[in-house]
């Protein structure tokens, strides 16, 4: 039940408003690049919802989809939405409630939260476009047989005459942070405590 230390405690905070940033941009981020589309399409991932990049790329991205077979993207396919804000927002309370008892205890619980829903969040993600580039509809324009067209989790993969491209957004990368930032409080407390004992 040790505090931890009033800069960590600080750091905590910077933790609670990256996680609060999070609602208002991407976590995550499908890129496709194409002859015929030099600029490319781009699709975001956010807490809620799923958008184009631009104001026509998820409808560009479903009509292509749609001669192979793909299912449809929209918001109504993830049932996920209606739980990550929540998820995200019981994060921040935690980090509010490890301000007002900043106990090292409260910093790896957060930090095994936070790399939980993280894993899950990447399994999730990964079943999704499994399910979603296995399994085609029936009597698609264009068949290739053999073909799944599966996005990459992470990095780029070609797919026909496209490439696939898979990141982080802003939203993605203010959560890595977070995790960069709890890991750092967890190594400094632990050495701070090491010295302690060792002055003893």
């Amino acid at each position: 039940m040790e505090k931890i230390k009033n800069r960590n405690r600080m750091l905590v905070a910077v933790v609670a408003v990256m996680m609060l940033l999070v609602y208002f941009v991407p976590i995550w981020q499908v890129n496709l690049k194409a002859p015929m589309y030099p600029e490319g399409l781009g699709m975001h991932i956010w807490l809620y919802n799923v958008t184009g990049s631009e104001e026509f790329d998820l409808r560009n991205i479903n009509l292509l989809n749609h001669y192979v077979g793909m299912k449809e993207i929209h918001k109504s396919m993830f049932p996920e939405f209606l739980v990550l804000p929540y998820v995200m927002a019981f994060m921040i309370l935690g980090a509010i409630i490890t301000l007002i008892f900043p106990r090292r205890f409260m910093v790896h619980l957060g930090l095994g939260n936070l790399v939980l829903v993280a894993a899950a969040g990447l399994f999730d993600y990964y079943q999704w476009g499994y399910d979603y580039g296995h399994n085609l509809k029936e009597g698609a324009p264009l068949v290739i047989p053999g073909m799944a067209y599966q996005p990459p989790l992470l990095g780029c993969k070609e797919l026909l005459n496209f490439v696939a491209c898979s990141w982080p957004h802003w939203g993605g990368w203010l959560l890595v942070a977070c995790g960069l930032l709890l890991v750092y409080i967890v190594v400094d407390e632990y050495r701070f405590m090491r010295r302690q004992k060792e002055s003893v």
